[in-house]
């Protein structure tokens, strides 16, 4: 296996440790609702029920790729297993909050499998998803077997930092709908508190737990902020004008489901057809494909694309700041370049 084969299979080993706290006789069920969200049970389980794990390995990628010229003291010996209860801790975050997303979104589907809420119930799915929440900070916390205290505090305070984001930027999410009278400036509150943020939070532990130097973590911590901008705004252009084909998302769906997204918002300041159309109600089906052309007339492709392409340079300015090294500063990269190059 390669670097990034063997980190994945690390990962998973740790996630099912860690959520094994609940494989217990009296509570089976309550741990079969977190083994089949995170994809091991259940019909249709396996990796595309699973997910890719990319914050978890993006973590231990930027822990691997600190060069010794940048660590606090040069020539520490470094083994990246020792990070992966805080890559474990990373996924179940984001995966606590793929649960109570899924309620709040009133969504019976993830991954082409029925939700967690769907199964059992909203009751138990927030539970499910406290569960998974509290599993998080054992996780982290479990790095104190290999790492001094004040690293571990400084770790969970990142960690319990981006969890208030993640709560901000979803409560904004859902209070932004059915208004029309938002600005692009709230569209950056709303995603750096969700996308950004979380993704800023593996490269910020994983450089802390590399033991880099404060100016090469903070540039680490910078370099998933933008490349977590520059993901969602991509995704916003491919929701309304990708190929459902390769991005497996219905395009019709962002337009359909009223998301503010950003060339929605730049559509809206401009006040013409679309802002007009728009205002008048729900899009149906049938009326996208059309809506979607007013958009990109009005220059909302072009304006996110550009939008993309400058949080993407940002990100990889910070990247050459950071200096990865090795082969985990290569796949780190290559990763990155992966995300925001999504076929459209």
């Amino acid at each position: 296996m390669n670097l990034q084969q063997t980190m994945l299979s690390a990962i998973e080993t740790e996630l099912k440790n860690q959520i094994a706290r609940l494989d217990q006789s009296h509570t089976k069920e309550f741990h079969e609702m977190l083994t089949y969200h995170m994809g091991w049970t259940g019909e249709g389980a396996g990796p595309n029920a699973a997910g890719k794990r990319i914050r978890p390995l993006i973590t231990l990628l930027s822990t691997a790729s600190i060069n010794s010229n940048n660590q606090i003291n040069k020539g520490i010996n470094l083994n990246w297993l020792h990070a992966v209860s805080a890559a474990s801790a990373i996924e179940l975050i984001h995966n606590f909050s793929l649960v109570h997303d899924d309620i709040q979104d009133n969504s019976e589907l993830r991954r082409g499998r029925k939700t967690v809420w769907t199964k059992w119930g909203q009751p138990m799915a927030i539970n499910a998803g406290d569960g998974l929440f509290v599993i998080a900070y054992q996780s982290i916390l479990d790095l104190s077997k290999h790492y001094p205290a004040d690293m571990v505090v400084q770790a969970a305070q990142i960690l319990s930092e981006v969890c208030l984001k993640l709560t901000q930027g979803q409560f904004l999410d859902m209070s932004y709908e059915n208004r029309n009278d938002l600005s692009i400036e709230d569209y950056w509150h709303m995603i750096g508190g969700k996308t950004a943020s979380l993704l800023s939070a593996c490269t910020h532990i994983g450089s802390l737990l590399g033991y880099a130097k404060p100016e090469i973590v903070e540039a680490y911590r910078l370099f998933g902020y933008h490349l977590g901008l520059a993901f969602q705004v991509q995704d916003d252009v491919l929701g309304i004008w990708g190929d459902e084909s390769v991005t497996g998302k219905s395009v019709a769906s962002d337009l359909v489901e009223g998301k503010n997204s950003l060339p929605v918002l730049f559509g809206l300041s401009q006040n013409r057809h679309f802002s007009t159309r728009w205002k008048q109600g729900a899009i149906t089906q049938t009326e996208v494909s059309e809506v979607a052309k007013l958009l990109e007339d009005e220059g909302a492709k072009e304006y996110a694309e550009k939008v993309s392409a400058e949080q993407t340079q940002k990100a990889m300015s910070y990247a050459e700041q950071a200096q990865p090294d090795g082969e985990a500063g290569q796949l780190m990269l290559g990763l990155a370049n992966m995300l925001l190059k999504r076929n459209q």
